[in-house]
């Protein structure tokens, strides 16, 4: 670990600022019986399914007293396939993004790809989001720190959980000292993935640590061009996070996952999202007990 490392731990010491167009909102002394959620559609599709995504997420976790950033990618640009969906448009989807917060009082987070992304969507979101892909390119990660906005780094799928420290730490030279790292899963073979959970202690170290539920269950490089996904074993996936004592959870749902434009294999159905949010809420508080 760097000397003087500074660690925002446990996260109930931890504010998490979230500044929106219109005006700050904090989340602050968080419970420790209580978890926080990352959770929308993996892509902006439009303003309706954004908007219709959001009122059911943000009823649930209201009832639950569970904190919400919800998701929602303004552009994909790490596609399979030349013709896969990548999005609407990138002033569009923002607007849609900006519009759930004022609309729901929520805080948003989308991802990045580009250094000149950082600014833009820094505009309509709260939280900027590095791609497990990128989270080594030291460029993307500073821009999108010099926003002052929470930045969310996603492990590599090929980088060990000490070796995030350094992520974190280009964040914090930055002058942001508000980064949260996320285990989307590391590669099993080609076409597979899997969790480490002995990670989750050592990225906590450096800073609050999210489990991404859905992508971790994801089977990417498959022949058609179109990652598949095992979506039976999201229940087990973040009941096993929640055991480890995750600091949140990171879901991708959508009404008709299907039909989705982008990930809808490993998608999360959003009928199921309360009953899954609940018994999960329940663990947390046993997992608190203990």
């Amino acid at each position: 670990m760097y000397p003087n490392f500074k660690i925002f731990h446990p996260l109930n010491e931890y504010i998490l600022y979230f500044c929106s167009m219109n005006n700050v909102q904090e989340f602050t002394n968080i419970p420790t019986n209580r978890f926080f959620l990352l959770a929308g559609p993996c892509a902006i599709e439009g303003e309706e399914m954004a908007l219709r995504i959001a009122e059911q997420l943000v009823t649930i976790c209201d009832k639950l007293n569970v904190p919400l950033v919800f998701k929602g990618s303004f552009k994909k640009a790490n596609r399979s396939r030349i013709d896969s969906f990548t999005g609407i448009g990138d002033e569009k989807a923002l607007k849609i993004l900006g519009k759930v917060s004022q609309t729901f009082n929520v805080p948003t987070v989308t991802d990045i790809h580009q250094t000149e992304d950082a600014a833009k969507a820094a505009e309509f979101v709260d939280v900027l989001q590095i791609p497990a892909f990128l989270v080594r390119q030291t460029d993307l990660v500073v821009a999108a720190a010099e926003t002052r906005k929470v930045v969310n780094l996603k492990k590599g799928q090929f980088m060990s959980p000490e070796s995030m420290q350094h992520a974190v730490r280009k964040v914090h030279d930055a002058g942001n000292p508000h980064a949260w790292l996320t285990d989307r899963g590391t590669m099993f073979g080609y076409q597979d993935m899997v969790v480490d959970f002995r990670g989750v202690p050592t990225m906590k170290q450096f800073g609050p640590t999210i489990l991404d539920v859905t992508h971790s269950l994801q089977q990417p490089n498959q022949s058609s061009g179109v990652t598949g996904g095992r979506p039976e074993l999201i229940e087990t996936m973040a009941r096993a996070g929640i055991a480890a004592n995750v600091d949140g959870l990171f879901m991708e749902t959508h009404f008709d996952p299907k039909n989705a434009k982008s990930d809808g294999a490993n998608m999360l159905p959003l009928e199921l999202a309360e009953g899954l949010l609940t018994r999960l809420a329940r663990l947390k508080e046993a997992v608190a007990s203990l």
